[in-house]
């Protein structure tokens, strides 16, 4: 229905595209009044072109639906997609298919004749039988062309009196005149049972191959007209049908000129019912054998070229079957090998996984040796200053850790940790900043507990009053010594700065939303 209606969206004058002017679908535009979405693609939302159902129910241009999934073996409906994800299926999944369509008994397929017509391969049949003007058989009297219907009930030009030969002296020669360009152009093996196609050797094989039904069906027409024929021309012998019956029914001939259509096998129950005993004279005895010897050497001669042709298409049928299990073949070998790629790709992902992470550690690890410092003063500058105190108010991120630094390039690993909303006592009204001993690479080579004196340092950007403190490290606190885990707990001074000395304009300890904290450990 939907291609029906693109096509009738075609006629609208003014309207109708070239075909190659839109290679999805049509624009809505060049109708008048805006389509129903059943006559829309659901890919490129345009008015269906060639139009394709799939199983899901939702209609695709042609084009559309084969570039999907050329794109994407697996690709899945989108309109499904959209619809209800809940119900997606294997109906959901898009395939073009190609075989249905070459299957189909209601397809459109031209007749393989050439006579033009397209008919539903159910009907190839019948249209072969009655309608088609190129499905013709000469008559080897005449040489007249006759479509099968015809040929049934044609009288041949022998067999008419002298007015009538008068009235179609003409026709033959036109007949033949009409058949000359055929001269050239070599014929269907099938020639001899009514096949008229005419071809190249390309042609001639892929006409064989696409007709065999028809061939079949002539076959079996002339079968059943050996049959009469033979039943017939053994009556004539016997005498039991008068000559001129037998001219009358359109043979037209003498019994030893009898042409008989091939492809009957004679056996005893045939040659009984045909020719039954009876007393007749010697003579009628001799030219009933003769017509014997003729039938059966005819039917000899057409059984031999019929039994060639079925080797023909047996072989044609073998070479098929080794060539679709040499595909199946094939098609296994390339399975195993995707497979293989598969999982080759699946180990680099790993590979790469485990780079990337090791990248990220060099880097951290190069980032800390950039900013740590082996003489026991440190620097921290702090950005952001605003947003990371309103992250400590709502507990996102409650305290930042400085990078490591060292009392000496071989000395104390250290640290420092700061509550920008306080910690404690200080917790919502002071800056709280803290000291923190790390687990060092050179901790067995040091004395222990910590016992050096840490000074605290919040800069002043206009260096007008910078914010002091500083303490000694209480030996016996844990804080102090040696660190079994990554780092010890923090000691220092919970209540370093006032958060409303921090925030006022009095002050430059925070500029550009940055502040600097020092730390000086004395080494000596």
């Amino acid at each position: 229905m939907a291609e029906k209606t693109t096509r009738g969206l075609q006629d609208v004058p003014g309207s109708s595209p070239d075909e190659n002017e839109f290679p999805f679908g049509y624009p809505t535009n060049i109708c008048e009044d805006v389509p129903d979405q059943k006559y829309l693609c659901s890919n490129c939302n345009n008015v269906l072109k060639k139009a394709l159902q799939t199983l899901c129910g939702h209609r695709y241009c042609s084009a559309c639906l084969s570039w999907i999934v050329r794109n994407n073996k697996n690709a899945i409906c989108q309109k499904c997609k959209e619809e209800d994800p809940s119900t997606l299926s294997e109906g959901s999944l898009l395939a073009e298919e190609r075989e249905h369509q070459s299957l189909c008994e209601y397809a459109l397929i031209p007749c393989h004749t050439g006579c033009g017509h397209m008919v539903m391969r159910k009907k190839l049949a019948d249209h072969l039988e009655n309608g088609c003007v190129n499905n013709v058989t000469m008559c080897q009297k005449c040489k007249r062309s006759l479509s099968s219907s015809e040929y049934q009930e044609h009288s041949c030009e022998g067999n008419l009196c002298p007015e009538q030969k008068r009235v179609q002296t003409e026709t033959p020669s036109k007949e033949k005149n009409r058949s000359t360009p055929l001269i050239n152009k070599d014929g269907c093996r099938f020639s001899e049972v009514g096949c008229s196609f005419r071809g190249s050797k390309e042609k001639i094989k892929e006409h064989e191959k696409t007709a065999v039904g028809a061939h079949m069906l002539l076959l079996l027409q002339h079968i059943k007209q050996l049959k009469a024929s033979l039943c017939t021309a053994a009556k004539a012998a016997n005498g039991s049908i008068p000559h001129s019956e037998l001219n009358v029914n359109g043979a037209g001939k003498s019994i030893s000129d009898l042409q008989i259509p091939g492809g009957l096998e004679i056996n005893g129950d045939l040659e009984v019912d045909c020719f039954p005993g009876s007393s007749v004279s010697e003579d009628e005895s001799v030219l009933q054998q003769l017509v014997r010897e003729k039938v059966i050497s005819e039917l000899e001669n057409k059984l031999h070229v019929f039994e060639n042709i079925v080797a023909v298409l047996n072989k044609e049928v073998e070479t098929s079957n080794l060539e679709i299990t040499a595909f199946r073949r094939q098609s296994e070998l390339d399975q195993n090998i995707i497979r293989g790629l598969e999982l080759k790709i699946a180990e680099l992902h790993r590979c790469l996984t485990q780079k990337d992470a090791g990248l990220s550690s060099l880097h951290k690890s190069l980032l800390f040796s950039e900013q740590a410092s082996y003489d026991g003063v440190f620097l921290w500058k702090i950005t952001d200053v605003g947003r990371k105190l309103q992250d400590s108010v709502t507990g996102r991120t409650v305290s930042l850790y400085s990078p490591a630094f060292y009392t000496a390039k071989y000395g104390y690993k250290v640290c420092l940790r700061v509550y920008l909303n306080g910690d404690g006592t200080g917790k919502g009204t002071h800056v709280s900043l803290f000291f923190v001993v790390m687990k060092g690479d050179y901790d067995a080579l040091l004395p222990w507990p910590f016992r050096h004196k840490v000074t605290f340092m919040l800069l002043d950007q206009n260096n007008r009053e910078h914010i002091i403190d500083a303490f000694r490290p209480d030996l016996t606190s844990a804080s102090f010594q040696r660190p079994v885990n990554d780092m010890n707990v923090a000691s220092g001074c919970p209540m370093f700065l006032p958060l409303s000395k921090l925030q006022s304009p009095k002050y430059a300890y925070v500029k550009e939303d940055t502040l600097f904290l020092k730390c000086i450990i004395e080494t000596n």
